[in-house]
């Protein structure tokens, strides 16, 4: 009675013990796995506390945002050099070269080499200048900008020094005071 020989007969068995315990296992594990993954997932991650301070990064010379008047421009650089106070007459006089000239930069190289070229000013030698270097800048640095040098100003100043004998401090004086931050305060 082949009626078809491609045909297929199943006849449906009862599952054993074994095979339902298989199925239900499947069925368990495949709940179980997603669930610990989603568990393990998003668990909460612990804070972390780095111990590090605050640093202000900022250029040094940054506040000085204010251009110091003639008066006290005169005043400061007389201080400056000779250790006292500026005379009313010499103030006087002093201002009567800025008022009376149109270049300003110019007059305040004048007076800043009129000071340097005084016997009476108060100069380091070139011997104390070499003596001790960094010292010498690190005092000039305070004496002129009212701050103490960054490592790369340290750096350059003393290499400045140390690498040309005719650098006198007389040279290094009028190159801080005629720079553009002693104009400012």
């Amino acid at each position: 009675m082949p009626q078809n020989m491609h045909t297929v007969h199943s006849e449906s068995r009862p599952l054993s013990p074994f095979s339902k315990g298989v199925a239900v296992g499947r069925g368990i594990l495949t709940f179980i796995i997603p669930l610990s993954l989603l568990i393990a997932s998003c668990s909460k991650e612990p804070d972390i506390v780095y111990e590090v301070n605050d640093v202000n990064i900022g250029r040094p010379d940054a506040p000085k945002q204010y251009v110091k008047s003639q008066t006290e421009f005169i005043s400061i650089a007389y201080t400056d050099l000779f250790g006292t106070n500026i005379s009313q007459q010499e103030l006087l006089d002093l201002g009567k070269a800025y008022d009376s000239f149109g270049d300003l930069k110019l007059i305040e190289d004048m007076i800043i080499r009129n000071f340097l070229n005084s016997p009476d000013v108060d100069i380091p030698t070139d011997a104390a200048m070499r003596a001790d270097v960094d010292a010498f800048v690190a005092a000039s640095c305070q004496k002129f900008f009212n701050r103490h040098p960054n490592e790369f100003e340290m750096w350059y100043m003393t290499d400045l020094i140390t690498s040309d004998p005719g650098l006198t401090p007389e040279m290094f004086y009028y190159g801080m005071m005629t720079s553009n931050e002693y104009r400012y305060y």
